[in-house]
């Protein structure tokens, strides 16, 4: 689901990738290395596979993302509006992932933003330093409206911006 109207500051340390404001997403399922007309396909099926609705939200605060000692994405975790992404989330995940032929994700849904990434070169120094950085980061008073759902790939400039949408649905308030 595509943000809108959000920013990010303090200034990140090195070895962390801020993603731009228009990267920042909430997502529903993790294609992967599919080939575009099986992405495709699942797109075809977004109308019918959840009964998407706008979202208002906020978030509780950063949290670190990946594998416990190495974590690689620093993430906005929702607070408000948590029940009802984690509702979308699992009624359209499983048939998105089916439909594109990607491999199933059995875990439990966890509606967050991904702000930025710790570089994988990045030394233990480098990544307490994004952990110290990522618990500085106040979102109290930040909300967000999810009022889109979209299809991504990458950007083809990833120098300045990862993502770009290839498909976008509005959706009702």
């Amino acid at each position: 689901m595509q943000m809108r109207h959000f920013h990010l500051r303090p200034v990140p340390p090195a070895r962390v990738r801020v993603f731009a404001a228009s990267d920042l997403h909430i997502t529903l399922g993790f294609l992967g290395a599919v080939q575009e007309s099986d992405a495709r396909k699942a797109w075809d099926q977004i109308e019918k596979v959840a009964s998407f609705r706008q979202v208002q939200g906020s978030f509780s605060g950063v949290e670190p993302l990946g594998h416990p000692r190495k974590p690689s994405a620093l993430a906005a975790m929702v607070e408000t509006g948590r029940d009802a992404l984690s509702e979308m989330i699992a009624e359209a995940r499983a048939p998105l992932l089916r439909a594109a032929g990607a491999r199933e994700d059995s875990r439990p849904p966890l509606p967050h933003v991904t702000l930025a990434r710790i570089q994988r070169r990045a030394r233990a120094e480098e990544r307490r330093e994004a952990l110290r950085w990522a618990r500085s980061i106040d979102l109290r008073g930040v909300t967000f409206a999810a009022a889109a759902v979209a299809l991504y790939t990458w950007s083809e400039n990833r120098q300045e911006r990862l993502f770009q949408i290839v498909e976008r649905y509005e959706l009702d308030g």
